[in-house]
């Protein structure tokens, strides 16, 4: 009988290799393989655990013969062709479950840092310079905030504001009723948001419909001075338009987790000079892809996975 091998491709928590092997399956992992590599030996392979950095397209998955199951360290689907995997009976899996109190938390210290010149304040006073007056931030407290998409992290995020005692709102293209249990948000509109928040906060996937949803008309639709935060997908903003708005001021400043080229190395020269104008600005507060990057998430993500892989693979017996 052949074994059942699973390949893993990115960095995950041992619980998650152990449990596959409990359940009989050979795991290899390998985190350094890179996207080319695991084009080659894809055939072999009964399950395939990945992150972000292999896509699995109608070539790959027509490649991958043996192969019944992709388990996603995360939330980001786009790199997957699920109809194609669903017609050829392999199950797609994802874990955002555990990683969105990360991501949420990421957003609200990200907003917490800007209002407060936080990044700058630290810098300077490493370096002794006192200057209080020229780091006077605002408070959160009575502002509006808007929340474009109440999925996992959209709604853990509305939760961390419950009691920020701001005026929460909530857009969701695809839910009615979704925040009946948090009475300090009020569902309404995009066009609402944009008319009365002075934040605004993206918890949306990646697809057709949103790449670029914030754009120059979108800015345009928003109250002068609006905050931006964004830890969902970058290509969900459009950063030449983002950067025009901020140098112009119109935009008041971002929390960016997220960026439409999340590879350095490969910017080309006009988008090297974009990224150095948008790094250059004193209120945007900028990291690495890392909102749902904890040690504590590590783990869920582990758990929730396997959980998922456990229940498709071996469903429970009806009596």
């Amino acid at each position: 009988m052949d074994k059942k091998l699973v390949l893993i491709t990115d960095d995950c928590h041992p619980l998650l290799i152990e449990g596959l092997e409990r359940l009989g399956f050979v795991c290899h992992f390998n985190p350094n393989c890179t996207a080319e590599q695991v084009d080659k030996i894809v055939y072999a392979y009964f399950g395939l655990i990945v992150n972000s950095k292999i896509r699995a397209d109608r070539v790959f998955l027509n490649e991958a013969k043996k192969l019944r199951f992709i388990g996603r360290l995360g939330s980001g689907m786009e790199i997957i062709d699920r109809e194609f995997a669903a017609q050829k009976g392999i199950a797609v899996l994802s874990s955002p479950e555990g990683n969105r109190n990360a991501v949420a938390e990421q957003a609200l210290g990200m907003l917490l840092a800007l209002a407060n010149n936080l990044l700058r304040a630290d810098r300077e006073t490493r370096e002794n310079l006192w200057r209080r007056e020229a780091n006077r931030g605002f408070e959160l407290s009575g502002r509006t905030i808007g929340i474009i998409g109440f999925g996992h992290t959209g709604s853990l995020f509305a939760r961390k504001l419950a009691g920020m005692e701001m005026t929460v709102l909530a857009y969701d293209g695809y839910k009615t009723d979704y925040a009946a249990d948090m009475p300090w948000v009020q569902e309404t509109d995009l066009g609402t948001i944009q008319k009365h928040a002075d934040i605004i906060s993206l918890h949306l996937p990646l697809t057709q419909e949103t790449r670029h949803l914030v754009d120059e008309a979108f800015l345009e639709r928003c109250k002068p001075g609006l905050i931006l935060v964004n830890t969902s997908r970058g290509a969900c903003v459009k950063t030449k338009d983002l950067v025009k708005a901020l140098e112009n001021k119109t935009v008041g400043g971002a929390c960016l987790d997220v960026f439409e080229n999340e590879k350095p190395a490969t910017y080309a020269l006009e988008e090297a000079g974009l990224y150095r104008r948008l790094y250059a600005l004193e209120n945007v507060v900028v990291s690495p892809h890392i909102a749902g990057w904890t040690h504590e998430s590590k783990r869920k993500l582990a758990e929730v996975l396997l959980e998922k892989i456990i229940a498709v693979l071996y469903p429970p017996k009806l009596p």
